[in-house]
């Protein structure tokens, strides 16, 4: 017989992983309820041509595209952002404004497998749809900050960048050194191509596509250090004469109100140029230095996917959490999980017995209690052993003669400490 196992870049999770991972939703969940935001969910497969409109190439050729029997062309989501945005255009767009949505789902792209790069992969995300005002990009911001503190994680950094700017300083340079012919078409190639190094952080793949556009070595240098601006000042210094001033003037206003919102380590990071294409003004990212290169476990800013779906031009803003890459920075910190909840085990004594003890569990499990009980025929022995094993912190074991008398008796398997109470008040020492 061939054995099959699981498809490349896909996992399987053990109860215990699956006990991290689930105290990590909830921890994350709970932080974006406390801001307002409500759960969404969407299908994992959509229609291609949703992700084919405005994502990057890159992002196109990793997808697991198909047919369906209808010759219908279908794309397991490589991202949740568009599969929200047609949710939205369909559903969504008379709810109240702003509208705050979060989801969590597994997502699908062919890539190379590695450590905390997966083929199917998990996001958590939101969506904040109707407002662009500074307080509301700062209060997103915040939320995805607080929501990775929250979990549990020391280390992370927070940069945030302006694609505006960005585009303003690279359409500035290109147009000092215009390539000869098709000027227009040409542009946006080497544009699109200079775009995709930064966001690669190619930074010499960037220094030799302007060489070889023709850009001067002062040129080039100025640009790299503006891509390396710090700070506030720097960008401010390198961008006074980009005309974008009321853009400067909003992005300085967000990082000072993510201080009101307890966010005090800030890094502005130019060189941020998003892997899609809808993205625009404020971007940002988070790492987690503990994952080494894989180190990005957040990515979002404001976007303009909207109107390509037939919709108006209305703000929005969001981000997705890489889900799995939280969880292995929280184990490569050393977090203490919570740890599962012990159950209690119910172990009758004899054949006659096996109906009492299916009514006692019942009833036990109706007021709450998490009970496995016997389901092999074990004696009271192999039961103590399994008990051990599972984790159990106490045993129930109901033999016939204490259940005439309407009692069981209850081992500590902490203590080992036994005795006998009454059926009616067991459930007081469980």
């Amino acid at each position: 017989m061939v054995a099959i196992g699981k498809p490349r870049g896909t996992r399987d999770f053990t109860p215990d992983e699956m006990r991290k991972r689930m105290a990590t939703d909830r921890e994350m969940r709970a932080v974006f309820e406390r801001y307002g935001y409500r759960e969404i969910a969407t299908p994992t497969i959509e229609n291609m041509n949703l992700f084919t409109m405005k994502s990057g190439k890159e992002i196109i050729e990793e997808t697991y595209a198909f047919e369906d029997k209808s010759k219908r062309k279908l794309a397991l989501r490589p991202e949740l952002t568009a599969p929200a945005m047609r949710f939205y255009m369909e559903k969504l767009r008379m709810s109240p404004k702003p509208l705050k949505i979060y989801y969590f789902g597994n997502c699908f792209r062919y890539d190379r497998p590695q450590k905390g790069r997966y083929r199917e992969f998990w996001q958590m995300g939101c969506e904040l749809i109707g407002t662009d005002r500074p307080e509301a990009i700062a209060e997103l911001i915040a939320l995805a900050y607080h929501v990775l503190k929250e979990t549990g994680l020391k280390d992370i950094n927070l940069r945030i960048g302006h694609l505006d700017l960005l585009n303003r300083q690279v359409d500035g340079i290109l147009s000092l050194f215009p390539p000869a012919g098709s000027a227009k078409s040409e542009n946006k190639d080497k544009k699109d191509e200079i775009f995709r190094l930064i966001d690669k952080k190619d930074y010499d793949g960037v220094k030799n596509e302007f060489i070889a556009s023709g850009v001067t070595k002062e040129k080039t240098t100025e640009f790299m250090d503006f891509l390396q601006s710090s700070n506030i000042q720097d960008v401010k210094k390198y961008s006074e004469e980009s005309g974008l001033d009321q853009e400067l003037k909003r992005y300085e206003e967000v990082i000072s109100l993510l201080k009101e919102f307890g966010v005090n380590t800030i890094e502005t990071a130019m060189e941020i140029a998003r892997g899609l294409d809808y993205y625009k003004g404020i971007v940002f990212e988070i790492d987690a230095p503990s994952l080494g290169a894989e180190k990005q476990i957040c990515g979002g800013g404001e976007y303009s996917l909207l109107p390509l779906l037939g919709g108006d031009n209305t703000p929005t803003a969001g981000f997705a959490l890489g889900f799995d890459r939280i969880v292995l920075a929280l184990e490569k910190e050393g977090y203490n999980f919570p740890p599962s909840k012990k159950p209690v085990y119910l172990h009758p004594i004899g054949d006659k017995m096996r109906k009492e003890a299916v009514s006692l569990a019942r009833k036990l499990r109706g007021r709450g209690v998490l009970l496995d009980m016997d389901l092999m025929g074990r004696s009271p022995q192999k039961s103590l052993q399994y008990a051990n094993r599972i984790g159990a912190k106490s045993v129930i074991i109901m033999g016939p003669d204490e259940w005439v008398r309407g009692m069981v008796t209850i081992k500590n398997m902490e203590t080992g400490e036994q005795k006998e109470v009454k059926v009616e008040k067991l459930h007081k020492f469980l």
